[in-house]
């Protein structure tokens, strides 16, 4: 059973552990560094991104993350974690991780008010077969331009919502709503051994 952690300071972190429960992971909150050892991925959910970034850095958990994501711990960041991995968020100076070659703009559609459902078409790598997903988009983020190596495995009106590079998995929208669990499958898979 693989060993995966979900960032559990705010946000919706206890649907994540739901569903990697339901998929066969050992699911756990992670609120401390010590909670680091022994993960095989970690998981940054969504919620209000300055926020979760603060109280990683209150709870010395920012840099360590930061640490285990340059050393190749998988990552899936969704929404606010999407915009703590991006290596440059517009306008905006908060506290983040910076570890993926993204840049993104938060609130991009809009308010609360604005939040909606998409069918995207989605491939598990640049070489496989376009599928539909449910993308559930609350505040959501967008992400406005990719470094050298980030693939585009999902994207909305010409807009990526799914990106990766090698150990990093980020999401503009929240799998953890949709009821489709191949995303977190997706997932465990990079975090097999």
């Amino acid at each position: 059973m693989v060993a995966v952690g979900v960032i559990a300071f705010q946000g919706d972190f206890q649907r994540h552990l739901e569903v990697l429960r339901r998929l066969g992971a050992e699911a756990r909150s992670v609120r401390r560094p010590e909670e680091l050892e022994g993960l095989a991925g970690l998981v940054i959910p969504g919620g209000e991104s300055t926020t979760i970034g603060l109280l990683m850095e209150r709870f010395g958990l920012l840099h360590p993350v930061r640490n285990v994501i340059r050393e190749g711990l998988p990552v899936l960041g969704t929404c606010a974690g999407a915009i703590l991995l991006a290596r440059e968020i517009e306008e905006s100076s908060q506290v983040h991780l910076g570890t993926l070659d993204i840049r993104i703009r938060r609130n991009a559609y809009g308010r609360q008010i604005d939040s909606f459902d998409a069918s995207l078409s989605f491939t598990e790598d640049e070489d496989g077969a376009e599928q539909p997903i449910p993308g559930v988009f609350i505040r959501a983020p967008r992400i406005t331009a990719l470094g050298a190596g980030v693939l585009t495995l999902a994207a909305l009106n010409g807009d990526p919502v799914v990106v990766r590079k090698e150990n990093q998995l980020a999401l503009t929208f929240h799998p953890e709503l949709t009821g489709d669990a191949r995303i977190h499958r997706l997932f465990l898979g990079m975090c097999a051994p």
